[in-house]
């Protein structure tokens, strides 16, 4: 195990400083790095820093950022979650890792997790400084998540709300939001009293964490396929990690991708559902990503 030491650093992604912390292993020599930010919403301090922290103690430099408009880093709308955006915050964020005196360029790796899972996959392969790829519990397909999620008789009362917001937009108004978690008349994105302990335990951990994203991000969600990149990724080794009752990022979609993700490839699966990897299975999880980085950066 590596002593390590962390800072807080910014850099440019299209214009909008990113800020992320910086975790620099006490070794002799350039480090593999992993390039890491959170999912649906959520900054870089709710739970995924205690990853970033794993693979400091094992010889990885990390970056652990957040995506423009959340959390420390610059953009606007606020709390406007943008997959396609946040797709370039990750490439971006490793263009600035391969400028770093202590990171071997060659040896990239990324990790992501539920939304950003979906991102890695969509990185991984599009982007060839990736060397190695773990996606946790990873968003597959908005589309056919979005249809599993809400009923069919409340499509139409969404999408007039939808309608209505771009309306506000164009008059210059401000971006209608929606809560993440909160009461069943709250009508949140995510309802369940898993999902509610999980994002208010993040408003715990994180000062910057706000329960609220931009209806638009609720629009952007339901457009996103990172699942058709699944067999682009080869020939860079992928790591699905997947929980085996998860209705957020259904269990059959990420096994669907899986199956569809050519070798080099790896699965491990954990039980309960999808907010289980970060507490109740943590070690489980971050050695199995530690674990698949050791062995292909």
């Amino acid at each position: 195990m590596y002593t390590y030491q962390v800072e807080k650093t910014s850099y440019l992604s299209e214009g909008s400083k990113l800020s992320a912390l910086l975790y620099i292993p006490q070794k002799v020599g350039r480090c593999p790095a992993i390039v890491m930010a959170h999912g649906f919403g959520l900054t870089k301090e709710a739970y995924i820093d205690k990853y970033a922290e794993k693979f400091a103690e094992n010889g990885f430099v990390v970056i652990l950022f957040d995506y423009r408009n959340l959390g420390e880093s610059e953009g606007h709308p606020r709390q406007e979650v943008n997959p396609f955006l946040q797709i370039d915050d990750y490439k971006n964020s490793i263009t600035f890792a391969i400028t770093l005196d202590q990171v071997d360029p060659t040896k990239i790796g990324i990790w992501g997790t539920s939304y950003s899972g979906g991102h890695a996959l969509v990185v991984a392969a599009t982007d060839r400084r990736v060397k190695c790829v773990v996606a946790q519990v990873p968003t597959i397909s908005g589309f056919r998540s979005g249809l599993r999620r809400m009923p069919a008789d409340k499509i139409p009362a969404y999408l007039k709300s939808v309608h209505q917001d771009r309306l506000n937009r164009l008059n210059n108004e401000e971006p209608m939001v929606k809560k993440l978690v909160g009461e069943v008349s709250d009508n949140p994105i995510y309802p369940t009293s898993d999902a509610k302990e999980y994002y208010m335990g993040a408003h715990n951990l994180s000062g910057t964490f706000r329960n609220e994203v931009t209806l638009r991000s609720t629009e952007y969600s339901r457009m996103y396929e990172p699942g058709i990149y699944a067999s682009q990724i080869s020939p860079t080794p992928v790591l699905y990690i997947v929980a085996l009752n998860d209705t957020v990022t259904p269990t059959d979609l990420c096994l669907e991708a899986y199956e569809k993700t050519l070798q080099p490839k790896g699965l491990k699966t954990i039980a309960d559902g999808h907010f289980s990897p970060y507490l109740q299975h943590f070690d489980i999880t971050s050695n199995a990503a530690v674990g698949w980085f050791c062995a292909h950066l």
